[in-house]
């Protein structure tokens, strides 16, 4: 039998997939000592990362951030790139960091005033701080958060082990509630509008942002427990001005021509368990070596590998395992034999949430009206039947916030997460325009003088991350009954190394969802591939001490 060096393929062109071919391709002496070969199922590189344009500004349809500089990779290479400074105008966070521009304002037109709105955020951030562990009782007491501690230590004890973070917040408002209790109403907000259902208002507001952050469509599937084992880098978060997919394009730039292959939908992959040893006739031909991993594409063509690391999304796993397709059809990628259990109950049991971003552009009459800019713009709904609802599609209520993606700027922003953000993808352009026009006004009452409300704007542009066939989805999180080592089970690869194993390390896993303290980022899904890369060199020995 002819020896042949051990072919490697990565199924997935994003952050993780690129990552992992760069160090595979890079840390070697030799270029020689793998065929190395990148396989993606879309057109372009990048994944979860999709760098665009719209009304003339540079735009994040998917990842958006760098979370926290202090000693991200993603920063670091977006400073060697000289990434973070661009001439032409880009989606940024200037308009969030500027509390000065931002206005809040309930359903109806009336704006709060910081006396009402203030406390219920500082509650709010508390809680979550608390279940993240960054507030304990020591330094509660320096930052005068000591009462907000005390709620936050009380909601905490309350439940089973199987906490979420949404019933772990609603128990946080019961006891400010019982602590402001005889607090005077306040007066001026219309006789639907009380102090407490303006606080509980703006506390579900600041719940909806927290679904956007975390991709639960529903914070009662966050668990608790899991919160705190989640890691930010320290700093600020910041946006590219070069975009995203800067960062992307260098990671790929030292592959050669030829090692990824777009358009290249995965649809079975064949992997020999630790139970089978049987080499296929069919499998060895003309004297090559024996591979044990057989990847069979969509357009009915076939792949032979030593080695495959799988780096699709958490959303794709989950139809696979799902998937008892006979190789016929277009259902999608599954594996045979199927992943043991551990792994399939791992992936069941994670969450995998749906997050869309919507942009529109002002129309050139509305924006005259708005010569400062359109203010950055906090939504406060009633949480009750009124009569506004019957104004403000349901899609929008549980949206928190509309603004300008730098200051001045014409093109608008908002963030959907769960069912609204499934809803999003269904509507038609006109749909979308007239539903926001309506809520608009609602908040700004100046505006309903237009007799054609669908004015306000003069187009849009929507993500569809859940109904993308190759992501189903946006990014993970750790589901109630799900824990932190669900996480190091997708890490785990197919069959584990041991000394009695046939064929070692034929499915790797990489991806976000695949780091247990940074998943759901794009450093997250960088880290995996590195540790993937890293795994196969330490198995070939080819190198030593790896950074990880």
């Amino acid at each position: 039998m002819v020896v042949k060096k051990p072919r490697i393929v990565i199924i997935g062109a994003g952050m993780a997939g690129l990552t992992a071919a760069n160090k595979l391709y890079t840390s070697t002496s030799s270029k020689d000592l793998f065929e190395l070969c990148v396989v993606e199922g879309g057109t372009r590189i990048g994944g979860r990362i999709n760098t665009s344009e719209f009304g003339g500004d540079k735009i994040e349809m998917g990842a958006t951030w760098i979370h926290g500089i202090g000693n991200s990779p993603i920063h670091k290479i977006a400073q060697q790139t000289n990434s973070l400074h661009s001439q032409q105008p880009w989606e940024c966070m200037d308009g969030n960091n500027n509390d000065e521009s931002i206005i809040t304002i309930a359903e109806g037109g009336f704006h709060l005033q910081p006396s009402i709105v203030d406390p219920v955020t500082k509650l709010f951030k508390s809680l979550m701080d608390y279940s993240q562990g960054k507030l304990n009782e020591e330094t509660s007491k320096k930052c005068e958060l000591f009462s907000y501690y005390n709620m936050a230590a009380k909601a905490s004890n309350f439940g089973s082990k199987n906490l979420s973070i949404g019933s772990f917040l609603r128990k946080g408002l019961d006891a400010y509630f019982e602590s402001v209790k005889d607090e005077e109403e306040v007066k001026g907000y219309g006789e639907n509008w009380n102090r407490k259902l303006l606080e509980e208002a703006i506390f579900a507001m600041h719940e909806n942002t927290q679904r956007t952050y975390t991709s639960a469509g529903d914070l009662e599937f966050l668990d608790y427990e899991a919160e705190s084992e989640y890691r930010m880098f320290p700093g600020e978060e910041i946006t590219i001005a070069k975009g995203y997919l800067s960062i992307i394009e260098y990671i790929a730039s030292v592959l050669p021509p030829g090692l990824i292959q777009l358009g290249r939908k995965v649809k079975r992959i064949e992997w020999k368990s630790d139970d089978d040893d049987v080499v296929d006739d069919d499998d060895e031909k003309n004297g090559c070596c024996f591979r044990p991993v057989k990847i069979h594409f969509c357009d009915g063509s076939v792949m032979y590998a030593d080695h495959v690391i799988v780096t699709v999304s958490l959303g794709v796993l989950k139809a696979s395992i799902c998937n008892h397709d006979d190789g016929d059809g277009d259902s999608g990628m599954f594996f045979c034999p199927p992943l043991p259990n551990s792994k399939v109950e791992a992936i069941s049991r994670l969450g995998f949430g749906v997050v869309n971003k919507l942009f529109m552009q002002l129309s050139p009459t509305t924006n005259e009206k708005y010569s400062k800019g359109f203010p950055f713009l906090e939504m406060v709904f009633h949480s009750t039947t009124k009569n506004e609802k019957k104004i403000i599609p349901w899609w929008m209520r549980r949206t928190a916030t509309l603004f300008p993606i730098y200051n001045n700027s014409s093109v608008l922003l908002s963030w959907f997460a769960g069912e609204e953000a499934l809803a999003l993808e269904s509507l038609n352009d006109e749909e979308i325009i007239n539903g926001v026009s309506s809520t608009i006004s609602s908040f700004l009452p100046q505006l309903q003088q237009k007799k054609d409300s669908s004015l306000l704007f003069s187009k849009v542009l929507k993500s569809k991350w859940g109904t993308d066939p190759l992501f189903l989805g946006s990014y993970s999180y750790v589901k109630v009954g799900s824990s932190g080592e669900d996480l190091d089970t997708m890490a785990e690869p197919l069959p584990m190394m041991k000394k009695d194993s046939n064929f070692p390390l034929q499915i790797l896993f990489a991806g976000e969802a695949t780091h247990r303290t940074h998943y759901s980022t794009t450093h997250g899904a960088y880290f995996s591939g590195l540790r993937e890369a890293n795994r196969l060199l330490q198995h070939y020995h080819f190198v030593g001490i790896f950074n990880n």
